[in-house]
């Protein structure tokens, strides 16, 4: 089950913001400003290496990668990766009980404490 996308379907900027736009009752406009401005928000803080946690949700951290030596895995030949900064999400205790279909009511709220030891 590994690496299988499961879902039927992707969710992108705009699904979000339509759902903005119908739950809330802003102008596509507004809803498309909000939108623009949170992810333009978890972008700078990251960008700056700082985490992002949302609680019920999960972390976005970036973390550094050391330069390392790789090989071609169509000659063998050794090649130098370089370094550099990945972006990891790792999710809540609450979305991963969701995703499996399991009770999480108990979890919420849990996840906070447990996370602060990252």
């Amino acid at each position: 089950m590994a690496g299988q996308n499961i879902g039927k379907s992707t969710m992108t900027k705009a699904d979000i913001v339509e759902k903005v736009y119908s739950k809330i009752g802003f102008s596509k406009k507004e809803a498309s400003e909000l939108v623009e401005l949170v992810f333009d928000s978890l972008k700078n803080v990251l960008e700056n290496g700082d985490k992002v946690k949302i609680s019920g949700f999960g972390n976005f951290v970036v973390r550094g990668k050391n330069e390392r030596v790789g090989r071609n895995p169509q000659t063998g030949e050794q090649i130098k990766i370089s370094a550099r900064r990945v972006l990891t999400f790792r999710p809540s205790q609450v979305l991963k009980a969701m995703l499996n279909g399991e009770e999480y009511a108990h979890l919420i709220g849990k996840d906070e404490e447990d996370d602060d030891n990252d």
